[in-house]
């Protein structure tokens, strides 16, 4: 009888021991490990993105490069870059940047990959080919980098026929059915519909946090302090999904709206 108790309590010991503590070790082990290799791959993957900052053409040549030919080719699809498409392309460029080591280098490129390839129009379809290679399967990325592509073209007064045929070509080299681009920009107006409507100055006012008596540098502070905080940013939209670039669309075409309104009335009453 002794015999079997023994041997059922050593059974038990035994069963306990492989529960909590051989497989304890193991998970924890498995947890390490991944978190190691995780790191790894950050490490490495920063020092190759680094790499990018020591030449132009290794720069233009890759998938940020190809990406910012692209934001280029949609900004002066329709003669000229607007003030606000600017303002926008600027802060991508700043939020890019701050992922390199040598942040002004890497600025400087992109500031001329963009300068170069706005001069031309006739490349477009090449360079989305070379962006869709480098892309290999990612179907978020390719969603992700259009809804940047769209919202550029929505940031001044909607998407003109010229943009629209760019982004058409575009989204047909990235193999992106026109269903899903249509979803998308649909998606977006949706968004910004109801933030269209005539805005009277006392919502203008409350939306940049202002007061009507501040003078216009302060209300300009306000105004660029907001769009920085709610402005798309593509390295942030890498983990996120659609909606977050749609609802930053919408906020910055709001802002954009109010400090116009602002603007306005300050300019019709001479002030």
């Amino acid at each position: 009888m002794k015999i079997k108790k023994w041997i059922f309590l050593a059974v038990i010991l035994l069963v306990l021991y492989y529960t909590f503590i051989v497989n304890t070790v193991l998970t924890l082990s498995i947890i390490f490990g991944l978190i190691i290799a995780f790191k790894l791959y950050k490490f490495y993957a920063k020092k190759k993105l680094n790499k990018l900052a020591t030449s132009k053409e290794l720069f233009r040549q890759s998938e940020l490069g190809y990406f910012i030919a692209l934001v280029a080719k949609v900004a002066k699809a329709d003669g000229r870059v607007h003030e606000l498409e600017a303002q926008l392309i600027g802060m991508m460029f700043d939020d890019i940047s701050k992922v390199f080591d040598e942040k002004e280098k890497a600025r400087g490129f992109m500031k001329e990959i963009f300068n170069d390839e706005k001069q031309t129009l006739d490349d477009t379809k090449q360079i989305a080919q070379s962006l869709n290679k480098l892309l290999g399967k990612s179907i978020l990325k390719r969603r992700q980098y259009v809804s940047f592509l769209i919202q550029l073209a929505f940031i001044d007064s909607g998407i003109s026929s010229e943009e629209e045929k760019i982004l058409r070509d575009i989204i047909k080299e990235l193999n992106i059915p026109s269903e899903i681009y249509d979803t998308i920009v649909n998606s977006f107006e949706n968004k910004m519909k109801n933030r269209t409507q005539t805005m009277s100055p006392t919502e203008a006012y409350k939306i940049l946090g202002v007061k009507e008596d501040d003078d216009m540098n302060t209300i300009k502070k306000a105004y660029r302090k907001l769009i920085r905080e709610y402005h798309p940013d593509i390295i942030s939209s890498q983990d996120k999904d659609e909606s977050y670039m749609e609802e930053a669309t919408a906020k910055t075409q709001e802002i954009n709206q109010a400090y116009q309104t602002i603007k306005d009335i300050r300019s019709k009453n001479g002030l």
